[in-house]
């Protein structure tokens, strides 16, 4: 049995578990991750023995290619999406058919349920996406060339910076290096950050220069056929200032006090305290304000979170961000960040970006 398969039988307990005897997948992501289809606009049907994807005659072709042995119904104009679900749905005779709560519209959720005359809708959330935190070693393997694919590129930018490159043209840049290598592009708009601008956790690039700042923080990621990787380092531009020396050292400390704490079994509000534990214990707890850390695989944001308020336990095969950060407003902000993977004994750091201060520093 294929892996896409064995996913959508594990998926069918959990829908039965919810009360329900079918379920339409409309999340794209997950759609993917069902079927292997790598196309959008499709949702997938599955009920105790089959598997429908629906989708338009657009993507025919690339469905009998990457799904065989799907069951496909290809709609054509001028029927709309919302219809074909009616006429699909209504020759597959569910009585109960859980829907994806966080994928649908309020609006698309009512029109499904004026339309299905006799099937009960079952809200869900989380089915599917709770079955991608762990990953399968095909998966995992997906990871590891996207971090390496980031890395690369970052080597490239790196070894190329320039006192008058703009935050703007290092973003383009690691867009453009990335599709050399043979990705299909950053995981995620980069954030590029100099001086000041790196106390904003989430900055746009702008036209700040490299000259302008003796720091500077890059985040970004690649993607590769599928799967994503999310990596930050912060490049000292000129001599290392006492004050970026100090801060980096709490940050660099933080982020290895959470990395040593990853083990299955391990809850992830323990991870996040140990390492926010340190930053609170160096005067800088109100300079931390987000989660420590978050899942990676198809999307660069998925489940699950390394946070104060998440229970739960680490298991092997999950893929998480760790990413401590320390901002301060008018001087700038350090966040280290490495993608590391739950494994039996303990944990895994997928990426070797050099991230000691003294390997950050760029001649430039």
């Amino acid at each position: 049995m294929d892996r896409p398969a064995k996913r959508r039988d594990k998926l069918r307990s959990r829908v039965r578990s919810a009360g329900a005897d079918s379920i339409l997948v409309t999340s794209e992501v997950n759609v993917t991750y069902l079927t292997g289809f790598t196309g959008d606009s499709s949702y997938l049907l599955l009920t105790r023995d089959r598997q429908i994807v629906l989708s338009d005659a657009r993507y025919e072709e690339d469905l009998q290619a990457e799904c065989p042995g799907l069951d496909l119904e290809i709609r054509r104009p001028p029927t709309k999406m919302h219809e074909w679900v009616e006429q699909v749905v209504g020759k597959a005779k569910p009585r109960k058919m859980a829907v994806e709560a966080d994928s649908l519209s309020v609006a698309q959720f009512d029109e499904f349920q004026k339309r299905l005359k006799g099937v009960e809708l079952v809200k869900t959330s989380g089915l599917v996406e709770q079955l991608r935190e762990i990953k399968d070693k095909d998966e995992i393997a997906a990871i590891r060339r996207a971090v390496r694919l980031a890395e690369r590129a970052f080597a490239v930018i790196r070894a190329a910076l320039r006192p008058d490159q703009t935050e703007r043209e290092i973003a383009h840049n690691l867009e453009h290096q990335i599709r050399l290598l043979g990705g299909r592009g950053c995981a995620f708009p980069p954030i590029v950050a100099v001086g000041p601008n790196a106390a904003l956790p989430h900055a746009q690039p702008g036209y700040a220069r490299i000259k302008d700042s003796p720091l500077v923080l890059i985040d970004w990621g690649a993607q590769g056929r599928l799967y994503c990787s999310d990596l930050t380092r912060v490049l000292a531009t000129a001599k290392i200032s006492p004050k970026l020396e100090a801060t980096y050292r709490v940050v660099f400390d933080a982020q290895r006090a959470g990395i040593e704490a990853i083990r299955p079994g391990a809850t992830m509000a323990a991870v996040d305290a140990a390492a926010r534990s340190v930053i609170e214990k160096a005067g800088y707890g109100g300079q931390f304000g987000h989660s420590l850390g978050h899942g990676i695989g198809l999307q660069t944001h998925e489940s699950p979170r390394l946070a104060e308020s998440e229970h739960r336990e680490l298991k092997t095969g999950m893929v998480v961000t760790v990413e401590p950060g320390i901002y301060l407003p008018g001087w700038g902000g350090v966040r280290i960040e490495d993608d590391v993977l739950v494994t039996k004994d303990g944990c895994e750091v997928l990426s070797h970006t050099p991230k000691e201060l003294a390997e950050c520093v760029v001649q430039i």
